[in-house]
């Protein structure tokens, strides 16, 4: 079968056509004829070497196919989405039952591709981590990219009283509006606590979700109210955050938190109930994942190089 592959670690320059043995399943495993791929920051950060342990660690020596999630058939004609964790940018690919969840009708490819692991983060981000209740008040970060996109949408569909947007230029905030959220500020750090307040009538917030870092964090930590809760999920100002000293958390009684869904995946799979629901959603249109460009398999190094010149918005999805 065709598939995308690296001899040695690098840029997007390593990627290379090639023609490899179709997968075997094993116990547990079912083999997904791919009718697309999703591409990652995470396949970048593997092929360039980044990864040597942990979820992301390559399996077996080179050379190796990347990709990380594809949708696809399988042999008895179900339309799947899978984890796949290495060996997505192919014609067929390997998936454990366990990472494996049916795609309702009228979610694309690109959808559901896009619910995999941005979809997840977002979920769990409100769900898991920052305990979201009825009425409360969200205020995300980056709310025009992947995650903060689905992040806006999802807290309005999980009854936040306020939905703070952050975004970095005009077009973003109109598109965080257009997703549902009641008002969308600048998200420089320079008068950020002065624009929360003001955005929420005054008041404190009761959740943050980061992924900025740096001075931003350290500002959103002084606009969480009593049992406010932040968590930070992301780094893109590749700035570090102060120290939090533990009496800046105790008086107010708030709550800092760290989240990355790949090792939640790796614990309890993919697949079950908060992906079907992120699905069901879509497939009701209550639910908007922003669905990029869409390259052939052997364009992936352009799909890399766009991705990482950040020339792209929303879900990558790779064709074989």
């Amino acid at each position: 079968m065709r598939a995308m592959q690296y001899e040695r670690f690098g840029g997007p320059e390593v990627l290379a056509p090639a023609e490899v043995p179709d997968p075997v399943a094993g116990r547990g495993e079912t083999v997904v004829e791919v009718a697309a791929a999703g591409v990652n920051f995470g396949d970048i950060k593997q092929i360039a070497g980044e990864h040597t342990a942990g979820p992301y660690a390559p399996k077996g020596p080179l050379p190796l196919v990347p990709g990380l999630e594809v949708v696809g058939r399988t042999a008895d004609g179900r339309r799947v989405l899978g984890y796949v964790r290495q060996g997505g940018y192919a014609e067929k690919a390997v998936v454990a039952d366990r990472d494996l969840v049916t795609v309702p009708e009228g979610v694309s490819a690109g959808e559901a591709l896009a619910l995999l692991i941005q979809g997840l983060t977002a979920w769990h981000l409100l769900r898991s981590a920052a305990r979201i209740r009825p009425g409360e008040s969200v205020v995300v970060h980056a709310a025009a990219g992947g995650t903060g996109s689905l992040a806006v949408q999802l807290a309005r569909e999980f009854g936040a009283g306020r939905v703070i947007a952050m975004a970095s230029s005009e077009e973003k905030r109109a598109f965080a509006l257009e997703l549902g959220a009641d008002v969308a500020i600048d998200g420089d750090a320079e008068g950020y606590q002065e624009r929360i307040l003001y955005a929420n009538h005054g008041q404190p917030v009761d959740i943050v979700l980061d992924a900025i870092g740096g001075p931003v964090l350290d500002s959103a930590l002084d606009t969480l109210g009593y049992l406010g809760r932040l968590v930070t999920y992301g780094a893109s100002s590749r700035q570090a955050a102060s120290a939090v000293a533990p009496g800046r958390l105790a008086m107010e009684s708030r709550t800092v938190a760290g989240f990355w869904i790949i090792p939640l995946i790796a614990r309890d799979g993919a697949g079950g109930t908060a992906l079907e629901e992120l699905l069901r959603l879509t497939a009701r249109r209550r639910l908007r994942p922003l669905v990029g460009a869409e390259y052939d398999l052997m364009r992936a190094r352009d799909a890399h190089e766009d991705l990482l010149a950040r020339r792209t918005k929303g879900k990558l999805v790779l064709r074989p």
